[in-house]
């Protein structure tokens, strides 16, 4: 993730200072280096309404002021709940205030007199973080945003799948890893020849006769392979000697970490036989 020189001489920047020549001064360094919106206030009383309309950048911050001085600008700064990050850059000509200022949540400090180049540098480099800190917050939040749609499509998607799949044939199931039936759409339990008992409280339910046992235990053995099926073929003999004809599809669910999570499927059943 990089920044180019344009976005960092881009960057919005606030002088607060209640001397005017410091402010000028401030305001032709900026001017000259190229930074092209800067802005500048001598009242330390106006600084928090002007972040929170703005977003500066950064926030050169003179910690010496009569009314209200820079630390309790500082204190009003943390207010604002949109910025987690403070981008203050204090000016001090007391050598006890800038480990103060740290504390207080200040990011780094600039000492009077100016040393012009300390000055240039200490701003760029605070503005890079400043800026790569923004960049990384927006990313983040893009992804977020990314994943909950992309969540969302795939929660439509699968409603589309089983909605379409349950119009589109006579039943339709899941079951979880334990092989446990935990959505039913028509007389499944009864087609699989697997016990309906458990699931709709019959107490005399047991495996329905008249199985083709061959054909049954050929998908078992598919279903406990984890393998998927497709159009499947299999058949009973009712006790009045007709015969019934089933069709069958279906696979394995999978979650990212390839853990089985069930079985999903569709079934018809087939036209008697002429």
């Amino acid at each position: 993730m990089m920044l180019t020189a344009t976005e960092i001489l881009n960057a919005s920047i606030l002088i607060v200072d209640d001397q005017e020549s410091n402010v000028s001064l401030l305001e032709q360094l900026l001017g000259e280096a190229g930074y092209t919106c800067v802005a500048s206030t001598m009242n330390p009383q106006e600084v928090c309404a002007l972040h929170r309309k703005n977003h500066y950048d950064l926030i050169l911050l003179d910690l010496q002021m009569p009314g209200m001085d820079g630390f309790q600008v500082i204190e009003g700064l943390k207010t604002n709940d949109a910025d987690a990050y403070l981008p203050v850059l204090v000016i001090t000509a007391q050598p006890g205030h800038k480990l103060r200022a740290l504390q207080a949540g200040a990011k780094d400090f600039i000492s009077k007199p100016f040393d012009l180049v300390e000055v240039k540098t200490r701003i760029h480099n605070m503005l890079e973080v400043r800026l790569l800190y923004k960049k990384l917050d927006n990313y983040n939040k893009v992804l977020e945003q990314t994943v909950q749609e992309r969540t969302a499509e795939l929660r439509e998607s699968e409603a589309r799948y089983r909605s379409l799949t349950e119009l589109a044939s006579d039943w339709y199931w899941e079951q979880d890893e334990n092989m446990k039936f935990t959505k039913v759409s028509g007389p499944v339990l009864e087609m699989l020849g697997i016990r309906v008992d458990p699931l709709v409280g019959n107490a005399g339910g047991g495996q329905p006769a008249g199985w083709n046992e061959a054909e049954r235990e050929t998908l078992q053995a598919t279903i406990a392979a984890r393998q998927p099926f497709l159009d499947f073929v299999f058949s009973r003999v009712n006790a009045d000697g007709s015969q019934q004809r089933y069709q069958v599809s279906g696979e394995p669910m999978f979650n990212q970490s390839c853990r089985f999570l069930g079985y999903r499927g569709i079934g018809v059943e087939l036209p008697a036989r002429k």
